[in-house]
């Protein structure tokens, strides 16, 4: 009889979220596992290989939809990141909350992603992304600190309110807003990495240097088979009264641009991005040099590591990227190059570097694939902390 009991009370308890599902919520939880043997051969010291996942890839998390009529929904968002190389947990990731509707589009509120990363340009259009051989910080295109404005994979941006588009005979939009205005933002404030902590290096926001923004736009449409689209986006990241204190002197403007197109089983795309006065999306960080993500230690401490997309601090420049895709079956051809051009400043010396990367992905079902390649960054500057460098990986994802 107890055991009854005790069965009808779990039975009981179970019905609970069963029903608030059937009233209108729905909790999906999903996730990503990536391990990649990845070497990286800088000139002048030893083959730095390992297995792991140094991008970020693998996550788990729970997102979560209510239905409240009307064409209203409330959806909400956890995501975190570990490592599987080794016990390293990795960062958080998106955090949000959202009011959506498939009329004016949907607004979150939280730690978010930046629109120069999943809806114009950056890591949507680079098929390597997540894996070593990105364009992100090989020198193709923009990345970010852990709270810059930057398309980087582990770039998020805490203390913001995100708006995205419905799309509109092809046209769609984003708009991103960070009005924090807090010590606990502020770069002046980092908390030191560790042997057991990533610490906290926020490159964004802080007392006075609230209110930067993105905003980005894309246009999208199919002719006769072509999949035509064009994007472009504007990124404002001022500089608050601490940050000052550290040496950067004006807030940082970043223009892009870029198209794709795609003919059955032929992708390209391209994108181009001019900085001025780089502050946090396109300085030197640990994020945006692959630094050790169970430490957050980057270069020198990290000998793997190297900026080749940034600029010098307080400094201008440009980036480029083109990529060209071709799909045979299940697996797809891939070849890209990209070049960073980052002018002087400040007592730093100009930077050039050029990469291309030849590879392919061979996908086992929807949710497996392999991949595999070769990337080559040639650097052209007098600072010999750069070197010229060989990288391969071959390496496993599974998404659920």
């Amino acid at each position: 009889m107890k055991k009854k009991l005790i069965s009808l009370a779990v039975a009981g308890a179970l019905a609970v979220p069963m029903a608030a599902s059937a009233q209108g919520t729905n909790v999906t939880l999903f996730g990503s596992v990536q391990a990649e043997y990845a070497t990286v051969n800088r000139d002048g010291q030893s083959s730095q290989a390992l297995i792991g996942d140094d991008t970020g890839r693998s996550r788990w998390g729970m997102h979560v939809t209510e239905n409240l009529g009307g064409g209203l929904k409330v959806k909400a968002r956890v995501e975190y990141g570990f490592s599987t190389g080794s016990g390293a947990l990795g960062i958080a990731r998106e955090r949000w909350v959202a009011l959506a509707n498939d009329t004016w589009g949907e607004v979150k509120f939280g730690r978010v992603q930046s629109p120069f990363k999943d809806f114009a340009g950056g890591m949507t259009i680079d098929p390597f992304a997540y894996t070593t051989l990105q364009a992100s910080g090989s020198g193709g295109t923009m990345t970010a600190s852990a709270n810059g404005l930057g398309s980087g994979a582990n770039g998020f941006v805490n203390s913001a309110a995100r708006y995205d588009s419905p799309k509109v005979e092809g046209f769609s939009f984003s708009g991103l807003l960070m009005p924090g205005d807090s010590n606990r933002l502020d770069p002046a404030n980092p908390i030191a990495a560790s042997s057991g902590f990533a610490g906290s290096q926020s490159n964004s926001g802080g007392e006075d240097g609230e209110w930067d923004f993105q905003v980005a736009g894309k246009y999208e449409k199919q002719i006769q088979g072509h999949n035509l689209g064009v994007f472009g986006g504007y990124s404002r990241d001022n500089v608050s009264t601490r940050q000052r204190t550290q040496g950067f002197n004006n807030n940082e403007h970043v223009w892009r641009g870029g198209a794709m197109w795609s003919y059955q089983n032929f992708k390209l795309s391209g994108q181009y991005e001019n900085i001025n006065n780089a502050v946090g999306a396109a300085t030197c960080t640990n994020a945006g040099q692959l630094g050790n993500p169970a430490t957050g230690l980057g270069q020198p401490s990290d000998s793997r590591g190297q900026c080749n997309s940034a600029m010098n601090q307080n400094g201008s420049g440009n980036i480029w990227f083109a990529g060209g895709q071709y799909d045979l079956g299940n697996t797809s051809l891939i070849a890209q190059g990209g070049m960073t051009n980052a002018h002087a400043a400040g007592g730093q010396v100009s930077r050039e570097v050029s990469s291309f990367t030849v590879g392919a992905i061979h996908n086992l079902s929807k949710r497996s694939s392999l991949f595999g390649g070769y990337q080559r960054a040639m650097v052209d500057t007098t600072n010999p902390v750069f070197k010229d460098s060989n990288t391969y990986s071959v390496g496993m994802r599974h998404n659920f």
